[in-house]
């Protein structure tokens, strides 16, 4: 495996990663019009990493043929833009391994591992489930998706050791400290780094080292999260802080009651921009009423 560099997967991390939403039609299935018509959005807007059956994505209310119907959809609307496609899997291992080699079968490029949800994560089980994945997939590069504080750095290096194809890493843990000194300890220049928590924590993570960030809210309007990026890669700190103000309070009604609201919040400017309905699958559920319509606001303006 020492001849595959992984050089284009690497590149993709190392950008604004995006998390599409999964529309649902008034029937309660996935809306595939909807979906493809969001995806080409994205595209048309520049964003050139996509990742299926992410958080935002709805992952956890996702069956297994819907999950592999989402990745058939983004692989089919890439097409041959030379986008990127990043899918998520997770669950069990068999399904994680499943999920993995259907997207493979695809052509997808590379897969993010889930955070297992098992209620007792072990440090050598982590790296057991993650290896397990991987070794699946020597072709794909992998990315793990960490919002598990106590995991140290050492481990991910570990497993990276097994696995030449765990590349980067979706850190999600909101402490930029521990992020800072996890990167130090698994290996800063051997992964690439993405803030695993979106625009609001990306100018902290960026600091200490991260050179991509994950983004729901890119599918409301992809030019704020390129804007932010920009500004980030040029080490432009004031004028990503002043994408960070324009964003705060959109991102604030997301992490709200921890984050309770996170995917109803981008449907909700989703749908009051006509692109989508602002269904949500349990246990998401719909905005309030006095929250919709400064949803509505914020996207209006964004949309200018």
């Amino acid at each position: 495996m020492s001849s595959v560099t992984f050089e284009t997967q690497r590149t993709a991390l190392a950008d604004v990663v995006a998390i599409p939403v999964t529309p649902f039609a008034e029937d309660g299935t996935v809306d595939q019009g909807a979906h493809r018509a969001l995806l080409r959005r994205l595209l048309d807007g520049g964003v050139t990493t996509l990742t299926p059956n992410g958080n935002t994505g709805e992952f956890y209310a996702l069956t297994p043929e819907e999950r592999r119907l989402v990745t058939e959809l983004t692989m089919d609307e890439v097409g041959d833009r030379g986008a990127v496609v990043l899918v998520g899997v997770g669950h069990d291992v068999p399904t994680a391994v499943a999920s993995a080699q259907h997207a493979r079968e695809v052509g997808a490029q590379m897969v993010m591992v889930h955070q297992p949800v098992h209620p007792y994560v072990s440090q050598s089980g982590w790296v057991d489930y993650h290896r397990a994945i991987a070794e699946s997939v020597p072709e794909l590069g992998v990315v793990p998706y960490i919002r598990n504080a106590q995991l140290t750095g050492e481990r991910l290096a570990e497993l990276a050791d097994a696995c030449p194809n765990v590349i980067g890493v979706k850190y999600a843990v909101p402490d930029a400290a521990r992020f800072a000194a996890f990167a130090r300890d698994a290996g800063l220049e051997r992964f690439v780094w993405v803030a695993g928590l979106a625009e609001p924590y990306a100018p902290s993570y960026f600091s200490a080292g991260a050179t991509g960030f994950t983004s729901g809210l890119v599918n409301v309007a992809p030019a704020v999260s390129l804007n932010m990026i920009e500004a980030l890669r040029s080490g432009d700190f004031p004028a990503a802080m002043k994408v960070w103000e324009q964003i705060r309070r959109f991102e604030e009604l997301r992490a709200a009651n921890g984050s309770a609201n996170n995917v109803t919040v981008v449907k909700e400017a989703l749908a009051a921009l006509g692109l989508c309905r602002r269904d949500v699958r349990a246990p998401s559920r719909h905005l309030p009423e006095d929250e919709r319509a400064e949803v509505a606001a914020i996207a209006a303006g964004w949309s200018l």
